[in-house]
């Protein structure tokens, strides 16, 4: 079969073929990422072929100066991570019949990443973060003897399974819209690693470890775009691990920040009147005390106003409310 591929070309030279067209800006919250020019190349390959076999194809017998990194090309290494089609996907698992539209495949580096040259980016980003959450085992006294070893339920390390299937392929922060607008949120392939430890009984730092994953750029900073779990190739589902987290977190008592009280804030909201009151949500959120905090949404406050979307200052309950009380009484937790 014939396939069509358009490839995203960057040199920090900025050179290109004659037939490379110049790209459009890419779209918010990416806009700040570098316009790519994109060069097209037809290929003869199998029905069965994938992305990867395609880019090998143009790279050894049409042009040699095209850069593309990868690896195993069995979804193990996770080193050829790029944007296909505007989403982020392993190109050696992404079959060419299932990603061609309007005739043609576009790939490219993400633009959420720094890009090194045509479909290379730069992933010193994605391991400072990795490294952030401290990924290792700090062991419990008293260690297992030479000739022993820890112990463990079977339960505790089956919850772990689909942390350990990560391969750090970094799916999850190219399209991670928290990561393209905060570049200090840690991210999802980080946190998802952050779990591994924390639920591993063997760890000695869980505490600790919640402390800091509640901070700043932390679990809270995650704002559930679920990007993280239509990219993962390995079924690792990060958000599920982050929210994970946040219940462990808020079960040992770290509480004081903007994600729990929002959370608290939501919840009593409807509970008591059925809605939301957006009215308070943002005050509650970031501290009814917090003056230094409450000032600096003064702008947000005064955008909404000004585009006509200011909440009703009278917050009515809902015809029927009782139940939805009854629903949170049974369910109990933090918010009964």
């Amino acid at each position: 079969m014939q396939f069509t591929i358009e490839i995203g070309r960057y040199n920090p030279e900025g050179t290109y073929a004659e037939r490379a067209v110049q790209g459009e800006c890419f779209p918010p919250p990416w806009d700040k990422a570098p316009p790519k020019h994109y060069q097209t190349y037809t290929v003869e390959l199998p029905e069965h072929a994938v992305v990867l076999d395609a880019l090998i194809a143009i790279r050894e017998y049409q042009d040699e100066s095209v850069a593309v990194r990868c690896a195993c090309r069995s979804a193990i290494c996770g080193s050829c991570a790029m944007w296909v089609n505007g989403h982020a996907h392993l190109a050696c698992k992404s079959k060419l019949t299932e990603f061609t539209k309007d005739g043609k495949t576009r790939v490219e580096s993400p633009p959420s990443m720094p890009v090194i040259r045509d479909l290379v980016c730069d992933m010193t980003t994605f391991w400072g973060k990795h490294f952030k959450v401290n990924p290792w085992l700090d062991a419990k006294k008293p260690e297992p003897g030479p000739m022993e070893e820890y112990r463990v339920p079977n339960a505790a390390m089956e919850e772990l399974i689909q942390e350990v299937s990560c391969i750090s392929c970094g799916a999850c922060l190219m399209d991670c819209e928290s990561f393209a607008v905060n570049p200090d949120f840690l991210g999802p392939q980080a946190l998802a690693q952050a779990y591994r430890y924390v639920g591993d009984p063997r760890d000695s730092k869980t505490r600790d470890r919640l402390g800091e994953y509640s901070g700043p750029g932390g679990i809270w900073d995650c704002t559930h775009c679920y990007e993280c779990v239509t990219q993962c190739p390995k079924g690792v589902d990060p958000l599920e691990q982050i929210l994970k987290i946040r219940r462990l977190a808020v079960d040992a008592g770290f509480t004081n920040n903007p994600g729990t009280r929002h959370a608290d804030a939501f919840a009593t909201s409807v509970k008591h009147s059925g809605r939301l009151n957006e009215l308070t949500l943002l005050p509650k959120s970031v501290g009814l005390f917090n003056v230094f905090g409450q000032l600096k949404t003064l702008p947000s406050a005064i955008n909404m106003i000004r585009a006509g979307k200011l909440p009703p200052i009278i917050h009515k309950s809902i015809p029927g409310v009782s139940r939805i009380k009854a629903i949170f009484d049974r369910l109990g937790g933090r918010f009964k």
